[in-house]
């Protein structure tokens, strides 16, 4: 506790400080504004959409050409956050067809960031130490509502390049003081799960952090070998990137003895929205505009599900405005128990991806098609990708005896819900690969849903 006050009282403080960064007083600010009457916190970040219109107007080539072709003055125009479907969506390819005139002309210290390409499109893009401070703050605040701070041991398994490419001295130096261990997301092995099971056993961290599907399975493996984790006084095990399904919060609070806290964002998109103990995803609403919207591009309701839109207020260096996620959630109309007035995120249903078409043009969901492999047990990992209408193919790792009997079950399941005139082809295959970010994709089409044509 006495170096967990110190680190997080001074030594990072110290640290967020030579970068030149807010975040410290950044998050003390969230820390009051999460308990903000809703009109308040409403009218802050209507003020603070405005200001990036009007600075992207003034300042970024490519809002202020945007801005005069369909004849939008954010300064007469705008008045709330239905005012912005009248501009236009921003998606990865407007990204790298206009990465330089997104830039503001008077933007300074740009820091060069990539995403993973899990999707399969990679992006460069740029983000300001303001913007940096904001995601840094709503980071550090979301895990202090767990009873765990910065300072506290944590064991960070992840899989982006950047982070595994940046282990030089200073950083080694920087996450020793910080009680920040890094391992790989790749090493899922025999041998590398028995390496991490090992390590988190000696560690002993407070805090777990890393994709839900790599955490389940490290958890599945402990389990496998009669590994006891769950006295190691874990207190909650961050999960984020990917679509957390409930088999694996289960398979995690039960192997490590902790809740797990569903976080919801992006290298890109920034940090959205985090679980807090009373279950609800708030939305940083201080600093994210979130729209659902409809495959014609219309704003939805609460309840309704549509592709998540999001608007970064604090990213006007390269600004973020409209930036279509790829993923597919709803809004809450329901406040929290927990008292804070934070919008919240009903469900995350997955990506647009996630999503497979049937013949008579319905989209399946991709949890539909998980709990067939749910019902199965000797089935420990399988992917799905539907290459036509008329043909599905699914790669699964079986463990035992494969015979008949069993591909037939899993065709008849896949029959049921696609229509008994697709084609299911099931591959053995000895594991399933993650993409190269570290993260695992379940479900894959690679035809055109009404998500992927969303009006830009």
């Amino acid at each position: 506790m006495i170096y967990t006050a110190l680190v997080s009282g001074v030594l990072f403080p110290l640290h967020e400080k030579l970068k030149k960064h807010s975040s410290v007083a950044v998050r003390r600010h969230m820390e009051q504004t999460q308990y903000w009457p809703l009109p308040k916190l409403q009218q802050l970040q209507q003020e603070r959409l405005r200001a990036l219109l009007l600075h992207a107007q003034q300042h970024v080539p490519y809002y202020r050409d945007a801005f005069a072709r369909i004849g939008f003055d954010a300064a007469r125009d705008f008045q709330g956050i239905p005012d912005l479907v009248r501009l236009p969506l921003l998606d990865k390819a407007v990204i790298r067809a206009n990465i330089e005139t997104l830039k503001a002309d008077n933007a300074q210290n740009l820091v060069r960031y990539n995403t993973g390409g899990s999707t399969g499109a990679p992006l460069t893009f740029y983000v300001g130490r303001h913007r940096i401070s904001h995601d840094v703050a709503a980071k550090w605040r979301a895990t202090r509502w767990w009873n765990v701070d910065i300072g506290d041991r944590e064991i960070v398994i992840w899989g982006s390049s950047i982070e595994l490419s940046a282990q030089d001295r200073v950083r080694m130096v920087r996450d020793t003081l910080m009680r920040t261990e890094l391992l790989s997301a790749f090493a899922t092995t025999e041998s590398g799960l028995d390496g991490h099971v090992e390590r988190i056993r000696q560690r002993k961290p407070k805090m777990l952090f890393g994709y839900p599907t790599v955490l389940a399975r490290i958890a599945a493996h402990a389990e496998d070998k009669g590994i006891r984790m769950d006295h190691l006084g874990i207190r909650v095990a961050f999960v984020t990137s990917e679509c957390l399904y409930q088999p694996q919060r289960e398979q995690i609070e039960r192997v490590f003895g902790c809740p797990v806290a569903n976080g919801y964002g992006g290298r890109d998109a920034g940090f959205i929205a985090h679980q807090c103990p009373a279950g609800k995803l708030h939305i940083t609403s201080e600093d994210i505009v979130i729209e659902v919207l409809d495959p014609e591009g219309r704003q939805l309701p609460p309840g309704e599900s549509g592709e998540i839109v999001v608007t970064h207020l604090q990213s006007g260096d390269f600004p973020f405005i409209r930036y279509r996620t790829g993923d597919v959630g709803a809004l809450d109309s329901e406040p929290c128990s927990c008292g804070r007035t934070l919008p919240v995120l009903k469900e995350i249903h997955g990506r647009t991806t996630d999503f497979l078409i049937n013949q008579d043009g319905t989209l399946i969901h991709s949890a539909a098609l998980a709990y067939i492999m749910r019902d199965l047990p000797e089935v420990r990992a399988f992917k799905v990708i539907q290459e036509t209408l008329d043909w599905t193919r699914v790669q699964i790792v079986y463990d035992g005896q494969f015979n008949e009997r069993a591909r037939q079950g899993i065709e008849a399941g896949f029959h049921a819900r696609m229509g008994k005139a697709v084609k299911i082809d099931v591959e053995l295959v000895p594991e399933i690969l993650p993409e190269k970010s570290g993260k695992y994709r379940y479900c894959v089409t690679k035809l055109e849903t009404p998500w992927n044509a969303l009006t830009k």
